[in-house]
């Protein structure tokens, strides 16, 4: 009976018994922030911290989508044989290194397991609560004050082969309970050259998908760190080396500076969250680095297009084109390889006319935090400690959703329904059972 006396005082002291009044938010991307705009809204003090500042990783250099349409978790049979043969090929669009170390093998390992029928369709079915959020929480952060603008846009899917065309078509409507309000639109002829002013001839038909949206990811996520700031957010820039417990506290431990403390923490790191979270978190986190650059173009582009066949995918961007592709598992930190700029635009050139491709500049590589079974990690990793990140490529279109649900579950202690697919904790894989042959 005394052990639990002192530990409700505890409690009290911490602000724990009505959920945690300060949070230390590691990570200053489009999660991170997001993350700890809802707990403002919720009445908690955070302090943001970031190695590198806001939106210093894939927050700033992605294709800036919101598309809850064409967000397919990658743990699909597809990407396991596109990878396979990819072996071959230093120019695929995915890119495994023939010798990859001992951490992307045991991902590589795991996500090949993941890669079954059952595995992806659980995983299209637990995202769908985040693609159905998506467009609404954008609107919530725009019409509260995060001065960045959201544009409304159909996205043109460009197909040099009619088959494939269908081919997606019939993916589309498999990638959420949301099919039936889906919009597309199968583009010939002029309606397609209006649409895409800089399809070239190669483009045989488009899939105009309507009700998405784009942004300038690098502004956005800048515009939320101000807005998190203005409230009496804090924002700091430094390396986080880990954090400990104790009692009622934690304590997120820097490489330089005393540690930042406060009821609890959200783990937010994007590809450096396995150090982090060490062996707590039974889902692994592997860096997918994405590549993109800017370009001139000779037509206005009004909206997005992806070029499914290359895997690329561009973005009008500053009056020019932002082309970004390549899923490439290496570790987060080594250098640009120009060799796979190259490949992309040796993959996008033949379908588009009107593109400057020997005047690109702003070439960047990032790394996405990919989880090997195709679905994000939110929730709590132990009392006081929660984890948001392994979205892959769907950071941006996610980041905002993601934040208001883990803001649900920090301030109530209760795990939202529609969050347990994602718990943190939840088994590896299985294997494979009759409906995965």
């Amino acid at each position: 009976m005394q052990a639990h006396g002192e530990e409700t005082a505890m409690a009290a002291r911490s602000g724990m018994d009505d959920g945690p009044r300060s949070v230390v938010v590691v990570g200053a991307g489009i999660v991170g922030l997001s993350a700890a705009w809802f707990l403002q809204e919720r009445g908690v003090e955070v302090t943001v911290v970031d190695r590198n500042g806001v939106a210093a990783g894939a927050s700033w250099g992605n294709a800036g989508w919101i598309a809850p349409a064409l967000t397919a978790p990658l743990n699909s049979p597809a990407v396991l044989r596109a990878g396979l043969r990819s072996l071959a090929d230093p120019d695929a669009a995915l890119h495994i290194p023939l010798r990859p170390d001992s951490a992307v093998l045991r991902f590589l390992t795991r996500f090949a397991a993941n890669c079954r029928p059952s595995v992806w369709q659980h995983a299209v079915a637990a995202n769908a609560v985040l693609n159905e959020e998506a467009i609404e929480t954008y609107d919530v952060l725009v019409s509260n004050g995060v001065d960045a603008p959201v544009t409304d846009t159909p996205i043109s899917v460009a197909f040099a082969n009619l088959r494939n065309a269908d081919g997606f078509a019939t993916e589309l409507r498999h990638l959420g309970p949301r099919g039936d309000e889906l919009h597309t639109e199968l583009l010939t002829g002029t309606a397609l050259r209006d649409q895409v002013p800089l399809a070239s001839p190669a483009v045989a038909t488009v899939v105009s998908v309507s009700g998405q949206r784009f942004v300038d990811p690098g502004r956005f996520t800048h515009a939320l760190g101000r807005a998190v700031a203005e409230r009496g957010g804090h924002l700091a820039t430094a390396e986080v080396t880990g954090w400990s417990r104790t009692g009622g506290e934690v304590r997120v431990h820097r490489r330089v500076g005393a540690p930042l403390c406060a009821d609890a923490v959200v783990l937010a790191a994007g590809a450096w969250l396995p150090a982090l979270t060490g062996r707590r978190a039974r889902v692994r986190v592997q860096a997918g680095r994405g590549y993109s650059f800017t370009v001139p173009v000779e037509r206005a582009l009004p909206g997005p297009i992806y070029l499914p066949e290359a895997r690329v995918a561009c973005t009008p961007y500053r009056g020019g084109l932002r082309v970004a592709g390549t899923m490439e598992f290496r570790r987060p930190d080594d250098p640009l390889a120009p060799r796979r700029v190259d490949a992309i635009v040796a993959s996008a050139a033949p379908l588009l006319d009107g593109v400057r491709w020997n005047q690109r500049h702003d070439l960047w590589v990032g790394s996405r935090p990919v989880s090997d079974d195709g679905k994000p990690l939110i929730g709590v990793l132990e009392p006081g400690v929660f984890v948001a990140g392994g979205h892959g490529m769907w950071g941006l279109a996610h980041g905002p959703a993601t934040g208001r649900l883990l803001a649900e579950q920090i301030t109530t202690g209760k795990q939202p329904e529609v969050l347990r697919p994602f718990d943190p904790l939840r088994p590896g894989p299985r294997f494979a059972g009759p409906d995965d042959t």
